[in-house]
């Protein structure tokens, strides 16, 4: 009998799909995370030879961080209507990311309540924005983790992250990503 992948293999082999989509194109990304903590950036450095497309993380944990390291809103992040958790705080997070590593082709945020103490109206809310520097240009998408609040931060972590690698790899796909006109994009 043949022992079922564990999930952080599964996602090891999407995230070695990834960097393999992001060298074909040549395109160099920059993470922002938040409530993944730097775990899209720890994943991809364990794919061999991946400083060809990676440049790097700001882990923003606090909105201390968000503030002074990316630019984010302070008026933004402490707004009931809108605070650390919304599509406007991603969409800043990826903005400056971008802005601050004039290397990266792409910059991708993720922020979010993954509990265990959330307000019970966000918990298992995250946002993952894409900034691009060819289209000049940032997405959101919204994410709902609710179905798990038994899972635990950790594997919360690991679902964001998976989430968060199947809309780049969709918009790599898409040739939304591509820098300049590249032939092959």
């Amino acid at each position: 009998m043949s022992e079922q992948p564990s999930l952080e293999d599964e996602l090891q082999k999407t995230a070695e799909m990834f960097v393999s989509a992001l060298r074909n194109r040549s395109v160099r990304i920059v993470f922002a995370e938040s409530c993944t903590a730097g775990l899209l950036a720890a994943t991809l450095s364990k794919i061999p030879g991946v400083s060809s497309s990676l440049c790097g993380s700001f882990v923003t944990y606090r909105n201390d961080s968000k503030s002074s390291w990316l630019g984010v809103s302070d008026e933004d992040l402490a707004a009931p209507e809108v605070g650390p958790v919304s599509e406007t705080v991603a969409r800043q997070m990826a903005q400056g990311a971008l802005y601050k590593t004039p290397e990266a082709d792409l910059a991708v945020s993720v922020t979010g309540h993954l509990g265990p103490d959330a307000p019970s109206q966000w918990d298992g809310i995250a946002f993952s924005g894409i900034a691009t520097r060819s289209a000049d240009s940032t997405s959101v998408t919204k994410f709902e983790l609710r179905s798990q609040p038994e899972a635990g931060l950790s594997l919360r972590q690991t679902r964001q992250f998976d989430a968060a690698l199947q809309v780049m790899r969709n918009a790599l796909t898409h040739n939304s990503l591509c820098p300049g006109q590249a032939a092959d994009c």
